[in-house]
């Protein structure tokens, strides 16, 4: 009877002393859609003509798509971008900085600015 004693005592400091196994994570405050989501102020044109086709990724002829998560403020303006899927040689860092210069529309629900995660391909491919 005392071994259960001691080892309800045991149990019972360990759940006091330690932290639990899993804590609840604060919401994302970036929405993953709005009724109204961003568009770049010059559209997608305006993104193409800021990237430079990297040295490196011309002479080896990489062609692709980078995926980038753009994550926009309620104002329009590029908070983060984070790379999904990229090509490598350069392209991924060119598609990036390009977004990073771009002003977007803001999003809005209900007439209300908010912020938001946006899925974009940036489509590298040699001419000729």
């Amino acid at each position: 009877m005392n071994f259960i004693k001691a080892a309800i005592l045991v149990i019972a400091a360990a759940m006091l002393f330690t932290k639990p196994i899993y804590s609840q994570q604060q919401p994302d405050p970036y929405l993953a859609f709005a009724q109204v989501m961003p568009q770049p102020v010059g559209g997608l044109t305006a993104i193409y003509k800021r990237i430079t086709y990297p040295d490196a990724a011309r002479s080896a002829h990489v062609e692709g798509k980078v995926y980038l998560l753009i994550y926009i403020d309620e104002e329009g303006k590029v908070d983060n971008v984070k790379v999904l899927k990229g090509i490598g040689m350069g392209c991924d860092e060119a598609a990036v900085r390009a977004v990073k210069e771009e002003a977007f529309t803001p999003a809005t629900n209900n007439g209300v600015k908010v912020k938001v995660k946006l899925a974009m391909p940036i489509n590298f491919q040699l001419g000729g």
